[in-house]
């Protein structure tokens, strides 16, 4: 858990989960891999294991102990329907979520074909938010698990994005965020690629987060897109 996250488009990082494996492209240079080695190094606890697949049951309470409420993403150092998680403790932190009102929780998942398969088993309140990575055109496949649950706000993480996606159907789509990568290896993002999403979402009427350019020194490339910071967030929610 990490109070006042530097994720610009959330607040609060709550992980009962740990570790992951890559599963397409935009796994490659993993922010959440290089944290965790470093945090095994340290001696935390719940990296004892490095990188390796972990449910933590002691931070299913954590949530509950924040005195304000709070925008949360959840498993920024894994993910939550991975197929090393057994679906009773997707269900159990989904029960920590509901019965949060005062949160809201951010899961985000590449996973996404286990997602729409235990949909039907999870309580969708409205302080849930789903959403997926669509790092390329080629997982543009993701969009439609997402959108065959019944999830209250649904959303896309363009990030780190590879390529273009010209043909978004972004029906039942709340929001979509945008980023370049950045760190060790980070590869370039293109102009146009984020200018095409962004025309889109207009198009469509769906809020538009542009996150950062990345590349290695990602400070200094900033996060304007045509001289404008886009900061928009779902229908009535401000960071």
């Amino acid at each position: 858990m990490s109070i006042n996250s530097s994720i610009e488009w959330t607040q609060t990082t709550w992980n009962p989960v740990t570790g992951c494996t890559k599963i397409s492209a935009g796994c490659l240079n993993c922010y959440a891999e290089r944290m965790a080695k470093r945090l095994k190094a340290m001696g935390q606890a719940n990296y004892k294991h490095g990188f390796k697949v972990s449910c933590h049951k002691r931070m299913l309470s954590v949530p509950a102990t924040w005195k304000k409420p709070q925008i949360v993403f959840v498993n920024s150092m894994g993910d939550l329907f991975h197929d090393d998680v057994p679906d009773d403790f997707i269900v159990q932190v989904f029960d920590v979520m509901a019965k949060l009102p005062q949160h809201r929780f951010q899961v985000l998942t590449k996973r996404a074909k286990r997602l729409r398969k235990m949909a039907s088993r999870l309580q969708w309140t409205d302080n849930i938010w789903m959403g997926v990575t669509v790092e390329s055109n080629t997982e543009i496949s993701r969009i439609e698990h997402l959108q065959n649950t019944e999830a209250k706000i649904k959303f896309l993480s363009m990030e780190p994005l590879l390529s273009d996606v010209p043909l978004l159907n972004l029906d039942g789509i709340d929001w979509v965020i945008v980023g370049g990568e950045s760190g060790p290896g980070a590869r370039k993002m293109e102009s146009e690629w984020v200018r095409s999403i962004h025309k889109q979402c207009q198009k469509q009427k769906v809020p538009f987060f542009f996150k950062q350019w990345g590349g290695v020194q990602k400070k200094k490339a900033g996060r304007t897109l045509d001289g404008k910071t886009w900061d928009e967030m779902p229908k009535g929610v401000k960071l």
